[in-house]
Parts: structure tokens; sequence; C-alpha cells
């Protein structure tokens, strides 16, 4: 463990030096590429102000809401489709279809439907993360043996109790790499729909930086979302991939 994180302590540093080193060779000019000290004077003068505290929670807020949503609604519908051929073959197609739709250009009619609000943004999250999870539920659940249903149903469960005690466990695994596929596309579908939609959020102070022309600004706000992604994974996605590696006898 400790030598993990001496070696990924190492590899960042040694990315932050070679940064260093292109500011020093002047490759490009500082407006463009901004040295690191000018990078952590931004962050600190706009974290001292809170505006970065404030824009994470506003965030964050919007993209637990969205994922939420979509976590719900995708599993209904992938299970839906993994179960019934008929809904596979209609309702299916349509999210496979939908699936390479860029989840930014529901916003122009999200905007429409609900206005320059919150419920614009959580919209374009909730398209953005949507279809991943569906098909993610439908792929597990069309992966389970069907001896698991038989047993099943000899044993006398009704379809609550099969999605309950069968499905829901048996597709986990399948699952547990298209919720962190579906947070991830969540987690881009707000950046954009900050970047377009002006409130405040990380996507805003994005925004703002490109509007003062303040580099040091704009990649300042994109280390800490890099930062919080690389969180999120390491707590949640992390530990569940784990889980159903040691869970599954998956674990090497």
């Amino acid at each position: 463990m400790l030598f993990r994180v001496a070696r990924v302590t190492a590899f960042y540093l040694a990315l932050l030096g070679l940064w260093q080193l292109v500011v020093e060779l002047d490759v490009w000019k500082p407006y463009v590429v901004p040295p690191p000290k000018e990078v952590w004077e931004s962050f600190q003068r706009y974290w001292n102000n809170g505006l970065i505290q404030e824009a994470v929670r506003i965030s964050m807020r919007r993209l637990f809401i969205g994922y939420s949503i979509s976590l719900v609604i995708g599993m209904v519908i992938g299970m839906a489709a993994g179960t019934w051929k008929w809904v596979d073959e209609t309702v299916g197609s349509l999210v496979l279809g939908l699936q390479s739709l860029p989840s930014i250009t529901w916003l122009p009619l999200a905007v429409l439907w609900f206005g320059l609000n919150d419920k614009a943004i959580i919209f374009v999250v909730l398209m953005g993360s949507l279809f991943a999870i569906a098909i993610s539920a439908r792929s597990g659940v069309q992966n389970i043996p069907p001896l698991y249903r038989k047993a099943a149903l000899t044993m006398g469960a009704n379809r609550l109790q099969m999605a309950r005690y069968v499905l829901l466990p048996a597709m986990l695994p399948a699952m547990a790499q298209g919720l962190k596929l579906g947070w991830s596309f969540a987690w881009r579908s707000l950046m954009a729909g900050e970047l377009i939609f002006v409130s405040l959020g990380l996507g805003h102070l994005l925004n703002l930086g490109r509007e003062l022309n303040k580099m040091s600004l704009v990649v300042a706000i994109m280390i800490v979302i890099v930062a919080i992604g690389l969180l999120v994974d390491f707590v949640i996605f992390g530990r569940l991939e784990r889980w159903v590696q040691e869970r599954w006898g998956y674990a090497t």
C-alpha cells in the first residue's frame, strides 16, 4: 500500500515538474499555459472567497438528483428490455439509438420545457446517464443463466420476488461497470450544461475564466473537476467493484 501511494505521488510530482519545465522553456505564452504558481494562486483566491466550495456544492446537488433519477428509470427500462423480447425490440432499440446522441443536444429542449433554471441542467444530466445505465441493466439481465430463473419459478417466486432475489443480485456484476459509466456520462453532461447555461457551478467558473481570459482559473477548476472524479471513483465505484469481485469470486 505504501509503495502504491509513493508510486502515484511520484507520478503526479513528475507531471508537475514537466509542467513547470514547459513553462520555463517558454514553449507557449503564460496566458495559454499558465505556470503552476499562478494556478495555485487562482485556486486560493476563489477558495478563500468561498466560490469554489459553493460551486462544488451546487454541481454535486444537480449531479446527485439527475443521476439518482436516471438510475431508477434506467434500471426499470433495462430490466424490462432484458426480460421481455417485445420491450427489447421497441424501447430497447430506441435506447440504443439515443445512446449515440450527445447529451448536450438535450439542453435546448430542456430550456424550452423547463426554462432557464436548475431543472434544465438536471434533465441534461438525466439524459446523459440514463441510456448507459439502461443498456448495462439490459445486458446484465440477458446474461443471467436461465437456470437461475427456472429454479426461482420452481420454488414459487412471483415477479417481485424474481426481481428482488434473482435478477438484481445476478445482474450486479455487469451493473457495477455500467453504474460507473453512467456516472461519468452524468458528470460530463453536467459540466457541458453548466458551461452553456449561466448559473453558479463548476462549469460556470470555467466559463468565467474564459470570459476573463484567465487561463489560470480555467486550469484550477479543471484540476478540481478531475480531483472530484478521482475521489468519487475511489470512494464509491472503486469499493463497489472490489466488493463485486470478492463477492462473486472475480478477485485474483
